[in-house]
């Protein structure tokens, strides 16, 4: 029996895959995104302690609703890539009973990739930067480790959605989008499903005050619509379609 961690589980949702999803948002993350709405997932052990038969128990109750536009089970975080014995559980568990399955990540784990990747029916994927500098500055780790992962990607051909939050003074500008793009076409094209800019948010900024952590970006505005219809129409890629 394969024991974890995790921050909370969200019922029917629709923003987190294809179809009607629940989605299980793991706790820890290696990461320290400059933007990050979700510091509450750092810390392992601040989780909740389950184990991979209760969740897919939890999910199966759900079969009914997942049966339309290959709905299943979401595995968010925190990075559910730090817990990779407790994933690749789960992942096998919802095979077993038939649930699709996507992986919700940026791609900065602990390592069986190959494994939980055979698992895996979808991954959306958080592309930080494709620039080395760029990338420590708004994770705070080397971009090799993303790169490990991204290797493992590709060898194992997993369909993908690719998600990429823009944030001003960080991204936010035409060079920065032509770096994003032409990584994006490292990928083969057959693999990407979907690409999606997303605006960066301030939500979550109550939550490091409350936890007693600074906020890099205090006092930075939410991406304006405008500027993201304007970087999007930047684009060349064919398959952005958010």
């Amino acid at each position: 029996m394969q024991e974890g961690y995790i921050h909370s589980i969200e019922t029917l949702g629709t923003l987190d895959g294809p179809g009607i999803r629940m989605v299980v948002f793991f706790q820890g993350c290696r990461l320290r995104c400059a933007y990050c709405h979700n510091p509450d997932t750092w810390a392992f052990r601040k989780g909740i302690s389950t184990t991979a038969e209760i969740i897919v128990e939890k999910a199966k109750r759900y079969k009914p609703y997942f049966k339309f536009n290959d709905g299943g089970v979401t595995f968010s975080g925190g990075e559910p890539l730090m817990q990779p014995e407790f994933l690749l559980e789960c992942l096998k568990l919802c095979k077993r009973e038939g649930i699709h399955t996507v992986l919700d990540t940026a791609g900065v784990g602990m390592g069986d990739y190959e494994e939980i990747l055979n698992y895996t029916d979808l991954v959306i994927l958080d592309i930080k930067h494709s620039n080395s500098i760029k990338y420590k500055d708004i994770t705070g780790m080397d971009i090799g480790c993303y790169n490990e992962f991204k290797e493992a990607l590709i060898r194992n051909k997993n369909d993908i959605w690719i998600k990429h939050v823009v944030t001003p003074g960080i991204n936010d500008n035409l060079n920065d989008m032509r770096e994003f793009e032409k990584e994006v076409i490292t990928f083969p094209d057959d693999m990407v499903k979907k690409v999606e800019l997303l605006p960066y948010h301030t939500l979550g900024v109550y939550k490091y005050s409350e936890l007693n952590v600074a906020y890099r970006l205090e006092g930075v505005e939410p991406l304006p619509k405008e500027k993201l219809d304007e970087l999007k129409n930047c684009l060349s890629i064919e398959k952005l379609v958010r």
